[in-house]
């Protein structure tokens, strides 16, 4: 890779920090670190935070640092895991702007700059990313081909779904007050697009600015990388996820500026009775009636809409009760 790093710093342009979390990851990290120093906005830092790796991590990250004076390296004395690593790295960044780094990618050499120059008013902004394989090689996907971008400032779009992903974002260093500390259970960029949307407004760039690494152990698997393990059949994942929702929605409800709290207080009382009866026709209702805002970001649905909103009236009693009895049917055979 051809790059010219930004040795002088311009007193025109405000200072953009780039929070780089680092576990072991060796095998594709100097990639990555070439992509970052090699950006062509020409007043950065980047605060690589390494989490306790046991491989050549933070001998490369240190090597960086020697070549390059904006480069920054802390190392952890304990693992603070994968969210927590972030928050750390968030607060010592000294920049106007904050941008967050995995360790795998590629990034655009233009994309801090691309971005600085788009966000405007907003609080944060974001672009789409091509998708990479393994070992490199591009695949013709985009995020876009998956998911529905959005701009705007309605909180709802993120109570189910989330598309901006934490390689993309590029925010307001004044968001760092409001949305740290992470709560390790959720993920950090869903966070971040949640409270960004009730205190201003987000947009992106159609343009994908990263090569987004896919493979076993990234910390998201959009493209179902994993090896998918035979499940038992008494597990039953419309209940996880149910239950995994309703933790992220009262997450939501603990945000004490939000822009629409009567719909946030009134979908967290239906969404938890949901979860305590057999049948839930007043939030079937809900979701029908506000079905195009709830379910913007998801682009294929297995189901036509009207199909979709009839299931949501099935409780979760029911679906214990028949997870029950297809396990009795099973061991019966």
């Amino acid at each position: 890779m051809q790059f010219n790093p930004p040795n002088d710093k311009s007193p025109d342009l405000p200072l953009v920090s780039i929070a780089l979390c680092v576990y072991n990851g060796e095998r594709f990290l100097r990639e990555q670190l070439d992509s970052l120093v090699g950006q062509s906005y020409p007043n950065l830092e980047i605060i690589a935070v390494d989490d306790c790796s046991k491989d050549s991590s933070r001998a490369i990250l240190k090597e960086y640092q020697q070549r390059f004076p904006f480069f920054k390296v802390v190392e952890n004395e304990f693992n603070l895991g994968y969210v927590k690593n972030f928050e750390k790295a968030i607060r010592l960044c000294t920049g106007e702007f904050i941008a967050l780094s995995d360790q795998d990618d590629i990034w655009h050499l233009d994309k801090i700059r691309i971005q600085y120059e788009h966000i405007g008013t907003n609080l944060l902004i974001y672009h789409d990313s091509a998708f990479m394989e393994d070992n490199g090689k591009m695949i013709d996907m985009k995020m876009s081909d998956i998911i529905h971008l959005y701009r705007g400032n309605q909180p709802e779009v993120f109570y189910f779904f989330n598309c901006v992903s934490g390689h993309t974002c590029f925010f307001r260093k004044e968001l760092v007050n409001e949305i740290l500390p992470f709560h390790p259970e959720h993920f950090h960029d869903h966070w971040i697009a949640y409270i960004a949307v009730n205190l201003g407004t987000i947009d992106f760039v159609p343009q994908a600015l990263v090569s987004y690494r896919q493979h076993p152990t990234t910390s998201t698997d959009i493209l179902n990388k994993r090896k998918k393990f035979r499940r038992n059949y008494h597990e039953n994942r419309d209940i996880k996820k149910l239950r995994k929702d309703l933790k992220w929605i009262k997450q939501c409800a603990t945000f004490q500026k939000n822009r629409n709290p009567e719909f946030l207080n009134t979908f967290l009382t239906l969404f938890e009775e949901r979860l305590d009866t057999f049948f839930s026709f007043r939030y079937a209702q809900f979701i029908d009636r506000h079905f195009d805002i709830l379910y913007f970001i998801q682009k294929y649905r297995k189901a036509t809409k009207k199909a979709f909103v009839y299931r949501q009236i099935w409780g979760l009693r029911a679906k214990l009760l028949w997870v029950r009895m297809f396990s009795f049917w099973v061991e019966e055979e």
